[in-house]
This record gives structure tokens, C-alpha cells and sequence, in this order.
């Protein structure tokens, strides 16, 4: 039977926690050097609902890069953002519309770095409905919402893997319904799952 997970007992597991342990890799390969990284950061937003959920957006498709994968809002730093938080709530104003002051920023994982050079502090946020969304049609084609349960769920964390220069390339994947979350995104979450409860 699948656990259920309240904001109550979220609230205790980061408090509980500490710092975050540093992330697992699906590939183990070579990242980019430290000083080749490129800062940025996402929100990982958590909706307490009696039944929480954690929202996600799919890129528009027509953006260049990762059109049409599914993903936390967040984006890149800019020079004059004072915090990684403040670059996750700016981002993610600019891509749903969601006000900063409606989001309470809980917990941070440990920063991710991506093969294309970014270094993500994914800072984890809960949103309080009712929400007014506003999607950025130049960055987001659609929000959803999954249930928090679902996403800490160990067997619903799957491994793909695709052929890429030459080289057999594993990931990690999230299906639910018809989305089919992977790459960095699927990461966070099997990372988040061993924040919170374990490997």
C-alpha cells in the first residue's frame, strides 16, 4: 500500500534531516569542473493540499532547449540576485505567475550539476492554495500537479536508458498518467526520495 505523506510530516523529515547528502548520478561520468558551472536554481514546490502534490510544467514547445520536457520552474542566476531562493522565486513568478510571498521556502537539497555545466540548487517550497496561475506562453505550455505519495514512491522511480555519441547513456524516469518526467527532473525526485526517507 502506498504511505501517505501530510505538510505536518514533511516539515518533521527536514527538520529532522540535516543537511542534504549529496546526490546520486544515474551515469556515473565526469561533470563538468567547478569552475565551468554555471549557477541556477529551481523551485521544487509542494501544494499543501490534504493530499499534497508537487507541481510541475512542460516546456513550450517551441523553446530551443528542452522543449517539451517536463520540469520544476526555475531558470538560470542573475548577477543581481542576492540568493539561489531568490532566483527560484523570480523564475518561477516569470514562468506561472506564482507570487513569491505565496511560497514558504522549508528545505534545500544538495546542488545538482547538469552535463550541460549548470550548477541547480533545488530549493523546496510550500505553496498554499487557492493558486492563480498564470502560465508565460514563451516558456510553459502546461502546469500539473502530482501527488507528493506518488513521487516518494521507490517503485515508481524507473531507469531508461538511450544511445547517445556513441555511448549507452542511462537516466532516470517518472511516469504518471501520461507524463513522462526524466533527466534532471527524475533525478531531483530520487534525490529528494533519499533525502526524506532513504536510499
Amino acid at each position: 500500500m502506498t504511505a501517505t505523506y501530510s505538510i505536518d510530516w514533511l516539515r518533521r523529515r527536514l527538520a529532522a534531516s540535516g543537511p542534504a547528502p549529496a546526490n546520486i548520478y544515474c551515469d556515473d561520468e565526469q561533470l563538468p569542473a567547478e569552475d565551468r558551472q554555471r549557477p541556477a536554481s529551481v523551485l521544487v514546490p509542494v501544494i499543501a493540499r490534504d493530499d499534497p502534490t508537487m507541481l510541475f510544467t512542460v516546456r513550450a514547445s517551441h523553446l530551443r532547449s528542452g522543449s517539451g520536457q517536463i520540469s520544476f520552474p526555475g531558470g538560470r542566476a542573475e548577477p543581481d540576485d542576492p540568493t539561489p531562493d531568490h532566483t527560484a522565486l523570480r523564475e518561477t513568478f516569470e514562468e506561472i505567475g506564482l507570487p513569491g510571498g505565496q511560497v514558504e521556502v522549508i528545505g534545500r537539497m544538495a546542488h545538482y550539476v547538469t552535463r550541460a555545466g549548470y550548477r541547480i540548487t533545488p530549493v523546496i517550497g510550500l505553496v498554499s492554495p487557492p493558486m492563480v496561475l498564470q502560465p508565460n506562453k514563451d516558456e510553459v505550455a502546461e502546469i500539473f500537479e502530482v501527488p507528493l505519495r506518488f513521487v516518494l514512491d521507490r517503485a515508481n522511480h524507473l531507469t531508461h536508458t538511450h544511445q547517445s555519441d556513441d555511448r549507452l547513456r542511462h537516466y532516470y524516469a517518472v511516469q504518471y498518467k501520461d507524463y513522462y518526467i526524466r533527466g534532471v527532473t527524475a533525478g531531483l525526485l530520487v534525490n529528494l526520495h533519499r533525502y526524506l526517507i532513504g536510499s
